[in-house]
């Protein structure tokens, strides 16, 4: 057993966790290290229908989990499927069936087994789009996503080896089809990303080295916009001064403006960084547009955030915080 993962896994012993289970052989392989560290588990599979195997694969969850004692929960998304972003649409369906479940049963985080091979692709798809040091540091190995906490223990896990770990220890696993698919970006880079290492020397274990360092930037960043947008956030909206974006360097004027945005819509996400700096440039003068479910608009030297969809008046918010400032004192 990888010894990164146990480090990371051992200060969740005793926590109620719930894993991911899809039937490849990350999952599968996650799996079984859980059980073998008797670990407090629960495998949620989510059958999309979208595939001629999905009915096997749920049903192999489903008796591996019986044959390893571990509670499983099966969810099937059923309906109508959009005929465009089908691939985005899945994946959000299955984190709602998983999140609301993990919600309603109180457990204490989702596991689920993202490994060292998905992380240096994220990065590299990043890397092609021009993002910045959130988008360049990756996958994180513990986030939120709808009140629920994330942990990913296998980022330092090269693929091989769970792949190793599973054929001598005879453990069935299934494979995705889409994965030798090179329609997708994702795919095309796991094909083809030796090329750095065979032709300009940048190895697999540089890209990770890369991705931990622009993670500490990342974290040293989050600490300080957090503690800055804590003063401008009010109940649901946020009003601040211009001064509050334009007298910071402008990275951390572009992440207030996403935490910001992100915080007050209520995406996952924030928007992305070409977005933010189109918007940074708006707000140089008086404006109103949406962005990321939010209404932004600059008047005189202040600045609005609300809901889409929400009033936006400054004088009547500035009106309420005096209200509130009077209360106070």
């Amino acid at each position: 057993m990888n010894e990164k993962f146990l480090d990371f896994i051992r200060k969740y012993q005793g926590s109620r966790l719930a894993v991911a289970v899809s039937g490849g052989v990350d999952s599968v392989c996650l799996l079984y290290w859980l059980s073998e560290l008797n670990m407090n588990i629960t495998a949620l599979h989510v059958n999309h229908g979208l595939r001629v195997a999905a009915d096997t694969e749920t049903q192999y969850v489903a008796d591996l989990c019986k044959e390893l004692n571990i509670p499983c929960q099966i969810f099937y998304w059923s309906g109508d499927k959009p005929e465009s972003g089908l691939e985005a649409a899945a994946r959000d369906a299955r984190y709602k069936f998983m999140t609301d479940w993990c919600t309603e049963n109180n457990i204490d985080a989702l596991v689920v087994a993202h490994q060292a091979d998905d992380q240096i692709e994220t990065f590299l798809m990043n890397l092609a789009r021009g993002s910045g040091v959130v988008g360049l540091s990756a996958m994180q190995p513990e986030t939120y996503r709808d009140g629920v906490k994330i942990i990913r223990p296998l980022l330092n896990v090269y693929r091989r080896e769970l792949v190793d770990y599973c054929q001598k220890n005879k453990i069935k696993y299934f494979f995705d089809e889409m994965n030798d698919d090179e329609n997708y970006t994702r795919v095309k880079i796991r094909k083809n990303r030796h090329l750095l290492s065979d032709k300009l020397g940048i190895t697999d274990d540089r890209i990770l080295l890369a991705v931990e360092n622009l993670s500490r930037t990342r974290n040293a960043l989050d600490n300080d916009v957090s503690a800055r947008v804590a003063d401008v956030l009010y109940d649901g909206y946020a009003l601040f001064t211009d001064s509050f974006l334009f007298d910071l360097p402008p990275d951390i004027g572009l992440k207030c403006l996403g935490v910001l945005i992100q915080t007050i819509g209520g995406d996952d996400y924030q928007p992305r960084l070409n977005s933010l700096m189109f918007a940074l440039s708006k707000l140089k003068s008086d404006c109103k547009f949406t962005l990321g479910h939010c209404t932004i608009r600059r008047f005189k030297n202040q600045i609005l955030i609300v809901p889409e969809g929400a009033k936006t008046s400054i004088r009547k918010k500035n009106e309420k915080l005096k209200r509130l400032a009077q209360k106070k004192q």
